[in-house]
């Protein structure tokens, strides 16, 4: 059985969400352990699967991706697996999701300029039918949802 999350489990993975370059150091500042102390929280975190990697957050205006899309894709009857296929080989999806209701699928690109939208939106139209919607701005990006308290 896997072991639970305790305070300073969920402590750190809280202090790593916000700052994913946080010393050990730092972190044990933060939750009262030593930094091999916390080296050893990481180790098991990572091994009980909570912790499945490290990453950087990424500014995409200042590399050129201006502007973002969310497309939601619904492949023709028989078309599913090569409609997949080509949304994991455009590298300019970032993310896609399968979901339920009318579409099977809600993706998110990123765009130097709104006309490379066509570049990746017609090849889908003979198999699938798509739904744009360019983002305007976004009011938060990614982050955790409460780590559910111990009771």
């Amino acid at each position: 059985m896997a072991k639970e999350l305790d305070q300073i489990d969920k402590r750190i993975i809280e202090i790593l969400d916000a700052n994913g370059r946080a010393s050990l150091s730092e972190i044990g500042k933060a939750v009262g352990l030593s930094g091999p102390a916390v080296g050893e929280r990481l180790r098991g975190l990572q091994e009980r699967g909570h912790i499945s990697g490290f990453g950087a957050r990424i500014d995409l205006r200042s590399l050129g991706y201006t502007i973002q899309a969310l497309i939601r894709i619904k492949p023709r009857s028989g078309q599913l697996h090569i409609v997949e296929r080509m949304i994991e080989e455009e590298p300019r999806f970032m993310s896609c999701d399968r979901v339920t209701g009318d579409d099977c699928y809600v993706a998110r690109i990123a765009l130097r300029d709104v006309s490379e939208l066509d570049e990746i939106v017609l090849p889908l139209h003979d198999r699938a039918e798509t739904h744009t919607s360019i983002v305007k701005s976004s009011i938060f990006d990614s982050r955790l949802p409460p780590l559910i308290k111990d009771t």
